[in-house]
C-alpha cells in the first residue's frame, strides 16, 4: 500500500455516481472528504461546489481521534471507501502527487490545492494519471478563468513562431515570510500527530512546530517558499493567456544570494526564456536590485497579431474564440474536462519549480520542454525528479 501503484483494490472500486444510471443528475447529492483539515482545507473542500456531503476527514494530526469511520490518518483507507465520490486534498504538497495519483486510480474526482507538486516530474506524473485514469482534476485556483480569450486564440492557432515580448510581473511572493529557519530546536511530538506519516515521502527529521502548520513552506522537504504558496495564483492567468501551457521555458535566470539546503529563503527576480522568444521575469521585491534587464512590451492583442503574416492574422481573426472554461462543479457533473485540469496546470507550476531549481543550483538553467529535463547539469536536473524516502514512491 505504500506506493500508487499499490493502491490495486482501490482501482477496482466503481464510484456510486457510474453505476447503473450513466451521469450523475445535477440534483444529486455527491460525497467528499477532505484530506489534509488544515488551515486551507474547509476552503478547498468548498471549493467542490454545492451538493457534496463531507463524509471523511483525514488528517495526520488526528491520531487521537480516528475511528476509521469518519476520522482517519491515513488517506489510503478513505480511498478505499466505495461511497465516495470526490476527495478534496489540502496537505502540504509534498503529498499532492501520491494522493490526486492514488484518488484518481480509485475512481475518485480530485480538486487539488496549490501548489500542485512539489517538483516537476511528480506535476507530470499527476498529468499522466488524468489521462490514464479519465478522471476530473482541477487545481485549486481559478486565475486562468479570468484570461482574455482573444489572445488564448491567437497561440491555439499554432501560428505565432517568433515573439519580441517581454512581461514583468512585481511582488506578491511572500518571499521573507515563508523562508525557513536554517536553525531549529528538537521538541517533543505531539501525541495526535502522526509525524512519521507527516514526512512521509519527505526525509524524517527531528520534530520542530515550524516545520508544521503554514510555516511547513519554508523547508524544501514539503514546499518551495513563497513560490509554491502563491506563484500559482499569478501565473495562472498568464499561462493561459499567452498560451504558455502549451509549452515552457528553456532557459531561466535566478538573482538570488545562495540557497541553504533545507530551508527556502529570499530571492529576487527570475527570468525565464521561451523557445519563441518570450521573456517573462517575476521580480520579488523583497531582495537585490530590481530587475532593469529588460522592458516590458508587445503584450496586446494587436501587437502579437502584428507577428503574424497579413493571411495568417486574418485566418486568426476569423477563428471563433476558445470556449468558456468548465469549473470543477460543472465538470463532475458534464464529465467535460476542468479548466485547471492537471496538464494544464504542470505547465503553470512548471513555472515556480524552475525557478526554484535555479535558485537552489545558483546556476543558469537550460530546459528541455519536450523531454521536461535540465539539459547539460545533472545536479540541477535531480531537483526536477527527487527522490522520495521509501518505500514512497510514484
Amino acid at each position: 500500500m505504500a506506493t500508487t501503484a499499490a493502491a490495486g483494490t482501490a482501482a477496482m472500486i466503481v464510484p456510486r455516481n457510474v453505476l447503473g444510471q450513466g451521469q450523475t443528475p445535477p440534483s444529486e447529492e455527491f460525497t467528499g472528504a477532505l484530506i489534509g483539515c488544515g488551515g486551507r482545507g474547509p476552503g478547498t473542500f468548498k471549493g467542490m461546489g454545492p451538493n457534496v456531503k463531507q463524509v471523511a476527514w483525514c488528517d495526520v494530526k488526528y491520531k487521537d481521534r480516528a475511528d476509521g469511520k469518519q476520522y482517519y490518518t491515513d488517506y489510503r483507507h478513505v480511498l478505499e471507501r466505495a461511497d465516495i465520490d470526490l476527495i478534496a486534498i489540502a496537505t502540504p504538497p509534498g503529498w499532492h502527487s501520491l494522493i490526486s495519483i492514488a484518488a484518481m486510480e480509485a475512481g475518485k474526482d480530485v480538486l487539488c490545492e496549490k501548489p500542485m507538486t512539489r517538483f516537476i516530474s511528480e506535476a507530470r506524473a499527476v498529468a499522466d494519471a488524468e489521462k490514464r485514469y479519465g478522471r476530473i482534476y482541477q487545481i485549486g485556483t481559478y486565475g486562468r478563468f479570468s484570461g482574455n480569450r482573444r489572445i488564448r486564440k491567437i497561440f491555439e492557432s499554432g501560428l505565432v513562431d517568433k515573439l519580441d515580448t517581454v512581461l514583468i510581473q512585481r511582488g506578491g511572493k511572500k518571499v521573507a515570510q515563508w523562508s525557513g529557519m536554517v536553525q531549529y530546536d528538537v521538541r517533543d511530538v505531539p501525541e495526535s500527530l502522526d509525524w512519521d506519516m507527516y514526512c512521509g515521502p519527505a526525509p524524517l527529521r527531528p520534530f520542530n512546530p515550524h516545520r508544521n502548520g503554514g510555516s511547513h513552506r519554508g523547508y524544501w522537504d514539503y514546499d518551495g517558499g513563497g513560490l509554491g504558496d502563491m506563484a500559482h495564483h499569478h501565473l495562472d492567468r498568464f499561462c493561459y493567456e499567452y498560451g504558455r501551457d502549451m509549452t515552457a521555458p528553456c532557459r531561466i535566470e535566478a538573482h538570488a544570494p545562495p540557497a541553504h539546503p533545507e530551508a527556502t529563503g529570499m530571492w529576487g527576480w527570475i527570468e525565464f526564456t521561451y523557445p519563441d522568444g518570450f521573456v517573462f521575469v517575476m521580480d520579488s521585491g523583497e531582495w537585490g536590485e530590481p530587475y532593469n534587464r529588460k522592458e516590458q512590451k508587445g503584450l496586446s492583442e494587436a501587437d502579437i497579431l502584428a507577428t503574424l503574416s497579413e493571411e495568417d492574422s486574418e485566418k486568426v481573426k476569423a477563428m471563433p474564440e476558445p470556449e468558456p472554461l468548465v469549473s470543477f462543479p460543472d465538470a463532475i457533473r458534464t464529465r467535460k474536462q476542468a479548466g485547471g485540469h492537471a496538464e494544464a496546470s504542470h505547465r503553470v507550476a512548471m513555472l515556480y519549480h524552475l525557478a526554484n531549481v535555479a535558485i537552489r543550483s545558483g546556476r543558469v538553467i537550460n530546459f528541455d520542454p519536450v523531454t521536461e529535463h535540465v539539459i547539460g547539469d545533472p545536479e540541477a536536473d535531480r531537483i526536477v525528479n527527487q527522490p522520495m524516502r521509501a518505500p514512497w514512491r510514484v
